[in-house]
């Protein structure tokens, strides 16, 4: 990517600390943890990182605007990053999914940011196009080299730009907006792929994230397993890909309840496009618009057997944490309220800031003070193609309940 390379590299000096955590492999230095600069770096640059003895440690991504300074693209050994070193990148990045996916499932990820070397960037597939997200303004000056790199490897029908709001003002200025495409393509806002043979439509130019949940395709495929002959409430339902599967999985009846008119809609739309498999044709759909934290206020029946609890996430930054906290044992409270004997929960959450062990506790004291008796069948963590290797990273987690009366 020569377009990025023409000018020479920020020298940087970090502090003892962050050194040494460089070295175990996290891949981020902030703003406070630099002790010494060259000279002053824009937003794309490349930066070396050098220790205490002016041996070479780490080259990564310049980010003026962010308490995270230094993206790391490599630590160890000095490299070149010309265009044969991001090519092997790539490769390697594909390589590790070799033989996740088969033909019956044409949505996953491509590339997981940090945890596949490539910091504050991700790229989805869907079906014959690729969604990529920028978190960092820093690949901005990368663009047009990722563009070519993409096409070369992958041969995408489509490639869609999507950008994080922390970047948009900076893209806006080098030419670039959230979902846009980067060459022509038909512009649809929908895009079909399979998950597991389920056809879905990914809102690729303004839907969340990049256009759906693929983390959760795992998560997914163990409900429909448990959802024969069962009554399902699927709650912040958005499109509906716990429900879709519960109706192939033989439920009785589906509900999805999410206080989105958009999401119901689509989630119509995903069911409607399974209609030809048993299952799904089988199963009453139900779509009630509200807020959830209201509506589990409200008279609670156990009506269901089977309830999805999987908010948004409750605490984008440390200092929500405890209210999120509060949010997960409110929220599990009233789900519970809604089981049946031998019913079961499944709840999840995609918080960083709340660690697995506080979430699992959070629910399962939830479960003891609602007086009803459960084990837990199963905790579940990140797929294989939504790697983490590093705390910060590790977001996703899933617990499911059985109640025994």
């Amino acid at each position: 990517m020569k377009d990025a390379e023409a000018q020479r590299p920020i020298r940087l000096r970090i502090s003892p600390a962050a050194e040494r955590a460089v070295r175990s492999g996290h891949p981020w230095v902030y703003a406070d943890s630099i002790r010494a600069q060259h000279r002053e770096g824009v937003t794309g640059d490349l930066a070396v990182v050098f220790d205490r003895r002016d041996r070479f440690l780490a080259i990564g991504l310049y980010d003026a605007s962010s308490p995270i300074r230094l993206r790391l693209l490599h630590s160890g050994p000095p490299v070149l990053l010309d265009d044969a070193w991001w090519t092997r990148r790539l490769r390697e990045t594909l390589i590790r999914r070799d033989g996740l996916f088969g033909p019956e499932t044409t949505g996953h990820r491509w590339i997981h940011g940090e945890s596949d070397g490539w910091p504050g960037l991700i790229l989805d597939r869907y079906g014959g196009a690729l969604v990529l997200k920028l978190y960092t303004a820093a690949w901005l000056p990368r663009l047009p080299g990722l563009t070519a790199l993409f096409r070369t490897l992958l041969a995408p029908e489509r490639l869609v730009l999507r950008l994080s709001r922390n970047c948009r003002e900076q893209a806006a200025q080098a030419g670039y907006a959230d979902g846009a495409d980067l060459w022509p393509s038909d512009g649809a806002e929908r895009v079909p792929f399979l998950e597991n043979g389920l056809t879905f439509e990914a809102e690729v130019l303004r839907g969340q994230k990049t256009g759906f949940f693929l983390d959760q395709r795992d998560n997914r495929r163990r409900l429909g397993a448990l959802a024969a002959g069962a009554r399902v409430l699927n709650l912040f339902s958005y499109t509906g890909g716990f429900s879709l599967y519960a109706a192939r999985g033989g439920a009785q009846s589906v509900t999805d309840l999410d206080i989105s008119p958009h999401a119901l809609d689509q989630a119509r739309r995903n069911f409607d496009l399974n209609r030809h498999l048993p299952g799904v044709a089988d199963t009453r759909h139900e779509a009630v618009q509200a807020d959830v934290f209201d509506w589990l206020a409200g008279p609670a029946p156990a009506d269901f057997d089977l309830v999805v609890l999987d908010p948004p996430s409750l605490a984008r930054r440390e200092a929500e944490r405890a209210d999120a906290l509060k949010a997960y044992d409110y929220l599990a409270r009233g789900a519970l309220r809604r089981i049946r004997p031998g019913g079961s929960l499944l709840a999840a959450s995609c918080s960083a800031h709340v660690t697995a062990p506080e979430f699992f506790e959070t629910l399962g004291a939830a479960a003891r003070r609602s007086g009803r008796a459960f084990h837990p069948l199963e905790t579940t963590g990140h797929p294989p193609d939504h790697p983490s290797t590093f705390p910060e990273a590790a977001y996703l987690k899933a617990i499911y309940l059985k109640l025994t009366s």
